[in-house]
């Protein structure tokens, strides 16, 4: 199947650039921690809060895509709209894993 891509607004591209910044940040940040050997504990709460940041921008991204793209391919109908519907559900199986 062809990749058949919708241009983001600028505004919801920078939110999304922003939000993987401080993300990178947080990692960053776990880096630190190991080399200075950290408590383990503190460093597995900072890995949990990591990974709820990633997870919390993975949803928007879905929601943007479901809003958009998969909505747009409904419209047009078919097996545009049935591919389209089949990538999304692969998706958020993966994300669920």
């Amino acid at each position: 199947m062809a990749e058949v891509t919708t241009p983001r607004a600028d505004e919801a591209k920078t939110a999304y650039l922003n939000r993987l910044r401080r993300i990178e940040g947080q990692v960053r940040g776990l880096e630190k921690m190991v080399d200075e050997d950290k408590y383990c504990i503190d460093i597995l709460t900072q890995v949990s809060a990591v990974t709820k940041a990633l997870e919390a921008f993975a949803l928007a991204l879905l929601d943007d895509h479901l809003g958009s793209c998969v909505k747009d391919a409904v419209r047009t109908g078919g097996s545009v709209a049935d591919d389209k519907i089949h990538e999304a559900s692969q998706a958020i199986a993966r994300l669920v894993r």
